[in-house]
């Protein structure tokens, strides 16, 4: 099982990926806004997306898991 994790506290303002898809290495996966900046979270692997962890709205702490990949 691979995971992604945010780099970064922050909240997150969109996931743009879902349940199912395949991702590559180097795609991003979610947008996180900290310090009034908006950040992409990219994928360091690939895989497929067989859980999402947050949506928009939700504050992550750095470190923590927000995809699950297969």
């Amino acid at each position: 099982m691979k995971q992604i994790n945010a780099m970064m506290a922050g909240t997150v303002v969109e996931v743009l990926v879902a349940a199912g898809d395949t991702i590559d290495s180097g795609q991003d996966v979610v947008i996180i806004e900290s310090m009034k900046m908006q950040l992409p979270i990219t994928s360091e692997v690939q895989g497929k997306v067989t859980e999402i962890k947050v949506s928009a709205g939700d504050f992550v702490n750095e470190g923590d898991v927000i995809i699950v990949l297969e």
